[in-house]
């Protein structure tokens, strides 16, 4: 029961990151995701067969320690954007950033349930807020390796110089099996920032 509540965290997670995205581009001047419908809540316009359903139940089902997924990507046209490179940058930024709003929120909350003395009375919402620390800091870190499609890579490319962002752009188009490979590498690191900014704040949370 408790790892289908963890999907439910998730995918909300997961939703919060996308509109965040279709918002700041409609902030900077992109009304696409508004006119796609993708600026809402409402689960349906954001599944992604695989990303949303299909991978996280098979993580659960196999017993997967942690549960990690996706939705579809809301729909982003640069060119509307009055500073394209930086503009594009700031919507990615977003993504993120509106995961570690989630997880400083999950931190908050439980630290509420701490300080008045109901951690104990409430132990399955604080599993899950728990969850959602660990899963929006996860998504967080996670899509700001500099690695496309991630939202890290257009990060990157609007912060390096147009010669050598042109350059990585040529490089990063070898494909998503050397997409695979550099997040393969990078795992390792990815999972011990996460463990550590995890701890960081459950620390702060139930601290005093």
């Amino acid at each position: 029961m408790i790892g289908l509540l963890y999907l439910v965290v998730l995918f909300f997670s997961v939703i919060i990151h996308e509109v965040s995205h279709g918002y700041a581009a409609k902030a900077l001047g992109d009304d696409t995701a508004y006119y796609s419908g993708r600026l809402t809540l409402n689960p349906a316009p954001h599944i992604d067969p695989f990303g949303t359903i299909i991978l996280p139940l098979i993580l659960y089902v196999i017993g997967s320690p942690f549960l990690i997924g996706w939705a579809k990507p809301v729909p982003v046209n640069p060119y509307n954007f009055v500073n394209p490179r930086q503009d594009f940058a700031k919507v990615a930024a977003a993504g993120p950033l509106a995961n570690i709003a989630l997880a400083i929120a999950s931190t908050a909350a439980v630290a509420v349930l701490r300080i008045s003395g109901a951690l104990f009375s409430f132990s399955l919402v604080v599993k899950l807020l728990q969850y959602g620390i660990f899963i929006n800091i996860l998504l967080a870190v996670f899509n700001l390796v500099p690695v496309p499609p991630l939202d890290g890579s257009r990060i990157l490319s609007a912060i390096l110089p147009y010669d050598k962002a042109y350059k990585y752009e040529r490089i990063v188009r070898v494909g998503p099996f050397f997409t695979l490979i550099l997040l393969w590498v990078f795992w390792p690191i990815i999972f011990r920032i996460v463990e550590f900014l995890t701890g960081l704040l459950l620390g702060l949370a139930m601290a005093g």
